[in-house]
């Protein structure tokens, strides 16, 4: 043990203390997730802590300057939260980051008022600030540091002596929180906040830096199967965002974020804030923020999902997809099908598709920008949580996914998928549909019959294969405007139909890819032109079933649903307003047709 006082802490020492309480949380991740029963039983804070962390060890480097550090620290923290208690803990660092003053380093007395004047940063974060959390241990800890100031000089022994403290208030929030006494277990975000001090003193006992930098850094640990009794998810989806030029002060915020949820923290500066919210409807209430603020950051787990994998699911195999399956909602969900959502972007505001942008807002928003929306693929790290969570749950994994020629989220999907099902011993098979939108979801539909039937996982894959042969989709655009502006047709082609009045008929071949099918002049031509042409190849063949899209064109959907009822003698599996990721360049006006052959 290292016998020398420290008197002061510069911004080295800084780091390498948050450093190895940084790594103590995330070698203790799966005992936080366990014991994770409120705000609600999702198991997910001691990964939440460990994503919000992770980010200081991956990204900054030690300044001599403590207060440098501190905002370096407090910034990177804040900008990459997670959940109540990853967000509570980076406004209680940006408390004292900003309360630190300008300082290359620090005193005792002076850390003791910083922190101390850091408190109210939390719990003004909180809408509902509740005793008996990470709030309460964080306070009467930060009571004793000033209790103590001007007692103890000596930083190694104030914080070895705190572990006291620590212990009887983590102890005490069984009784404060009824939820916690019936469970029979701490909080949680608090014991995180033990451990984050427990990983310093640690440091303190064998001071020594190599060994704390050469020590594994511990990866990211998935909410796992949850011992606690279910409870009934009341709001389906928890939600993130990080808000700029915010045009209302921190009071109107939460009364906005009131009407849409509960859980609400609010952290950030004036400049930024970054917000989480438990809502059912992410989209109206992003749709709301985008009129007060530029929200550049969105997040939104799916609870609902997350509880079902747990204490619910209907069925061995975890079906996995991504936003451009073009099913109803209440199909996902009596399947339970996990959807992963592509990132739309206008200008500087993100979206997640279909979670925190429906389709009629997107296509109002796509007349009114002057931006046309990029699209950007579900990223590897997104997928690879989603497989380690489900890995934990269900014996084995089936994704199906847009054709690869379209988006890259089929390979992160299938780079992801290797890494977990290498790690967890779980198959995981990644499926390139080489279709998308209603094709895609006739696809995830018929899996999600065949696992529900009782198929194995190499059966359902192996028809899966063979299905893809047998599925179409005929889109019918109404105006090439929107992919000349997209840029998938060129400005001189683009007047040259306009003026021709040439409206293409879009397909996909055998291989994924996109091809004229044909050209009419009009849009009720290229839609008769199609009927025609199932007519033809149907001949001898049975339609196991089919789906009708569009894109804000209520009257073609419901002539394609009329002629398919005569053509088929049933009625469409559904009629769905097309995925924006779709329709973005399609168009509004699009209508389309999707069917399986039996």
């Amino acid at each position: 043990m290292n016998t020398l006082p420290v008197f002061e802490i510069d911004g080295r020492r800084l780091y390498y203390t948050f450093i190895a309480g940084a790594k103590n949380i995330m070698a203790n991740q799966s005992y936080l997730n366990k014991i994770n029963v409120f705000p609600v039983n999702d198991g997910d804070t001691g990964s939440n802590m460990a994503t919000t962390l992770q980010s200081v060890i991956e990204s900054i480097h030690p300044h001599k300057s403590f207060k440098i550090t501190a905002d370096l620290i407090a910034e990177t923290t804040m900008t990459n939260a997670r959940g109540n208690s990853g967000i509570i803990f980076a406004q209680f660092l940006y408390g004292m980051s900003k309360e630190s003053g300008n300082r290359r380093s620090i005193t005792i007395p002076q850390f003791a008022e910083s922190i101390k004047n850091s408190i109210p940063y939390m719990y003004e974060a909180v809408a509902n600030p509740m005793e008996g959390t990470m709030l309460t241990v964080i306070r009467e800890w930060s009571d004793f540091i000033y209790a103590q100031r001007n007692v103890i000089n000596d930083f190694n022994k104030l914080l070895i002596l705190s572990q006291e403290i620590l212990s009887r208030s983590l102890a005490n929030t069984k009784t404060q929180l009824p939820v916690l006494s019936k469970a029979n277990v701490v909080d949680s975000g608090a014991n995180a906040f033990v451990l984050f001090i427990g990983g310093i003193v640690d440091f303190i006992n064998d001071s020594n830096i190599r060994n704390l930098l050469r020590s594994k850094t511990e990866s990211l640990v998935l909410p796992s199967n949850n011992e606690h009794v279910s409870e009934e998810v009341k709001f389906r989806y928890c939600t993130e965002g990080i808000l700029k030029n915010l045009s209302v002060d921190q009071k109107a915020l939460t009364k906005i974020l009131q009407q849409h949820g509960d859980s609400i923290v609010i952290g950030g500066n004036e400049k930024t804030k970054h917000i989480h919210v438990h809502t059912n409807n992410p989209a109206d209430m992003f749709q709301q923020l985008n009129d007060i603020s530029l929200v550049t950051f969105h997040k939104a787990d799916d609870m609902l999902r997350q509880s079902e994998a747990i204490f619910n699911r209907k069925s061995k195999i975890a079906l996995v997809t991504d936003s451009t399956c073009d099913l109803p909602q209440e199909l996902m969900d009596h399947y339970q099908v996990n959807m992963l959502p592509i990132n739309i972007n206008f200008g500087e505001s993100h979206y997640l598709d279909k979670i925190t942008i429906q389709p009629d807002q997107f296509y109002s928003l796509l007349d009114q920008q002057s931006e046309f929306p990029k699209t950007s693929q579900v990223n590897e790290k997104a997928f690879a949580n989603l497989y380690s969570q489900l890995a934990t749950n269900y014996d084995s994994v089936i994704a199906i996914h847009l054709t690869e020629k379209f988006s890259g989220t089929y390979f992160n999907s299938q780079k992801a998928a290797t890494s977990v099902s290498k790690d967890t011993n779980k198959p995981i098979t990644v499926i390139n549909s080489k279709n998308l939108s209603g094709a895609l979801g006739l696809l995830v539909l018929r899996a999600a019959q065949a696992i529900e039937a009782g198929h194995s996982h190499d059966e359902i894959v192996a028809m899966v294969s063979a299905w893809i042969k047998d599925t179409h989709i005929f889109v019918s655009v109404k105006t090439l405007k929107y992919m000349v502006r997209g840029g998938r047709v060129s400005y001189v082609k683009g007047l040259i139909a306009k003026l021709l009045n040439v409206n293409p008929i879009v397909s996909m071949d055998e291989n994924g890819a996109s091809y004229i099918f044909g050209k009419t002049y009009s849009q009720q031509s290229n839609m008769e032109k199609v009927m025609l042409h199932l007519s033809s190849i149907c001949k001898g063949r049975e339609i196991w079933n089919y789906i009708v899209l569009h894109a804000q064109n209520e009257d073609a959907a419901s002539w394609y649903s009329k002629k398919m009822k005569d053509f088929t003698g049933k009625e469409p599996v559904a009629v769905v307003n097309i995925s924006p990721v779709i329709g973005a360049n399609a168009g509004i006006g699009t209508a389309a047709v999707a069917l399986m052959f039996k």
